[in-house]
């Protein structure tokens, strides 16, 4: 996901426990890639992992050690081109879709660099007055390390022997009918965005005022065999269901299943699996949940429509990843979890919205065009990342991430 940015919180008192377990989550998740795996880069829209261990240092030491503590040297003057991402104040950068040419430096060298930034930040993670700004270093590692599992699993999917990076046993998926048919909301005034003093990207506020028109939203997403049913009535080569867009794009890239489907199997980070029909459809692009809405007879939910809903339910619940092992969508109640859910509502900024200042405010304002929203979580967002205000985005064709769909309908 696009990275975002802006804090309102004070400093916690786990707040030193929770940067080194986000960082040792990060370095365990590289644990099973050789060097050849973790240097791969299998499109423009995905970077290597070992580059994204190295981004996520490069935050720290650029927004916190070079800036908050006079004493502290880089540790490579001539890494912070290669590790920026696109924050144009900060210089030049290498460019995107070459970040997999970088065989040098090493993974090695990466995780000492690591320890090295570690180590300098004990300096910083006591003291109130940098609270603000290690809380996003955090959230930003940990949007960083959904980002690195879908990259590998994309990474690894090119491959035509179908490696597997996990050998665990994959969890069993809940029965259906353990969920409510639909969440009803009676429509009328809901204040919408994070306001309460929690840690918020800038892009969830200012908290405001919205009007909903009576509303129902499904109480389990879309899943394998409702896809099924889908394909199998022609809904791939129907073009009345289609957006004009979409449909030029499922002509033109040859568009027929979700990414990562083949012959009743799908690939997964324990490689190729049974694909079970009851789980969560996912990897799918906005342009297809759109056409499946208006197969079903049903829509998108708002963005709106859906943190009304999600205000009740726990963020942290649900399929959420937390261990080093295969994520994958399984079914789980509750409104989190499993797959990020596409709505109808283009990503653009709230009443009163203004970035921060500096660099860091380069997070999410300049990408707010041409982007949908979803909402939720997905089976590979750390838990405890999302919350009912959170807005992840992306472009209408991208479906590498774990994004899937919950119908919604006028009431």
């Amino acid at each position: 996901m696009p990275e975002a940015q802006r804090q309102r919180t004070t400093a916690a008192p786990d707040l030193i426990s929770r940067y080194a377990a986000t960082r040792r989550l990060s370095e365990a998740l590289v644990e099973p890639l050789s060097e050849a795996d973790a240097t791969i880069q299998s499109m423009p829209d995905a970077s290597p992992a070992k580059w994204h261990l190295a981004h996520t240092t490069w935050f720290f030491e650029t927004f916190l050690l070079r800036d908050r503590l006079p004493s502290y040297r880089l540790f490579d003057d001539r890494w912070p081109f290669l590790f920026n991402s696109y924050y144009e104040g900060e210089g030049e950068r290498i460019l995107r879709p070459r970040r997999g040419m970088l065989s040098r430096p090493t993974l090695r060298e990466i995780l000492d660099w690591r320890v090295h930034v570690d180590e300098s930040m004990q300096a910083l993670l006591g003291d109130t007055a940098h609270a603000s700004l290690i809380e996003l270093g955090i959230a930003h590692e940990q949007q960083h390390q959904e980002l690195l599992l879908t990259d590998i699993k994309h990474a690894l999917f090119q491959n035509p022997l179908g490696p597997a990076m996990w050998t665990a046993p994959l969890t069993e998926t809940i029965a259906a009918e353990a969920l409510p048919d639909w969440y009803e909301h009676p429509g009328g005034i809901a204040l919408i965005g994070q306001g309460d003093g929690g840690f918020a990207f800038d892009n969830e506020g200012p908290p405001h005022r919205v009007l909903l028109e009576p509303f129902g939203l499904a109480g389990k997403l879309v899943t394998n065999g409702d896809w099924q049913a889908f394909i199998d009535d022609g809904g791939y080569r129907a073009a009345s269901l289609w957006l004009s867009d979409g449909w030029d794009w499922v002509r033109r890239e040859q568009i027929g299943a979700p990414l990562y489907w083949k012959d009743g199997e799908h690939f997964t980070h324990a490689g190729w699996q049974p694909r079970p029909s009851e789980a969560p459809v996912c990897h799918i692009s906005y342009y297809e949940a759109d056409a499946f809405a208006s197969w079903a007879g049903a829509r998108l939910p708002t963005e709106f429509e859906w943190e009304a809903i999600g205000q009740s339910h726990d963020p942290s619940g649900g399929n959420q990843f937390d261990t080093a092992a295969p994520p994958l969508p399984t079914g789980s109640a509750g409104l989190f979890g499993d797959c990020w859910q596409f709505t109808r509502s283009a990503y653009l900024p709230y009443p009163r919205f203004a970035p921060a200042e500096g660099a860091v405010g380069e997070y999410n304002g300049k990408f707010m065009a041409g982007q949908w929203v979803l909402k939720g979580a997905s089976c590979a967002t750390v838990r405890g990342h999302s919350r009912a205000s959170y807005r992840n985005f992306f472009y209408p064709q991208q479906r590498w991430q774990f994004t899937g769909l919950r119908l919604a309908k006028d009431l």
